[in-house]
């Protein structure tokens, strides 16, 4: 949660009782409402989401469907092995350079006083 924001909902008192009786089943406080209900809401939108995707979707013959899949895999594949690629050039770069210089911890004499 980035910045929290305060909501304020109106729930029947049989839900406020059964979500409350299964969070203290599971050892769960007081604060940890907000954390239950943010997480249920994200897998509601998620769930909606995913629903309307599919009706949208719904006509499109598969192979279409698989082909644009495939489509963006290969777009997110191809970038992260660039982009691999150019970390390795940069990593070869900086192990065999000349000027790359190595800190050695040595240990150090005790100071005697005299």
């Amino acid at each position: 949660m980035d910045q929290p924001v305060r909501w304020t909902v109106r729930v029947s008192k049989d839900t406020d009782m059964a979500v409350r009786m299964f969070l203290a089943q599971r050892g769960m406080k007081k604060g940890d409402l907000a954390k239950f209900i943010e997480e249920a809401v994200r897998w509601r939108v998620l769930d909606q989401t995913v629903a309307q995707t599919k009706a949208r979707n719904a006509k499109v013959p598969v192979p279409d469907i698989e082909a644009a899949i495939n489509e963006g895999l290969h777009s997110v594949r191809a970038d992260r092995f660039a982009e691999r690629q150019f970390l390795g050039q940069l990593d070869d770069k900086t192990m065999h350079s000349p000027k790359r210089k190595v800190a050695v911890a040595r240990p150090r004499k005790p100071k005697t006083s005299r």
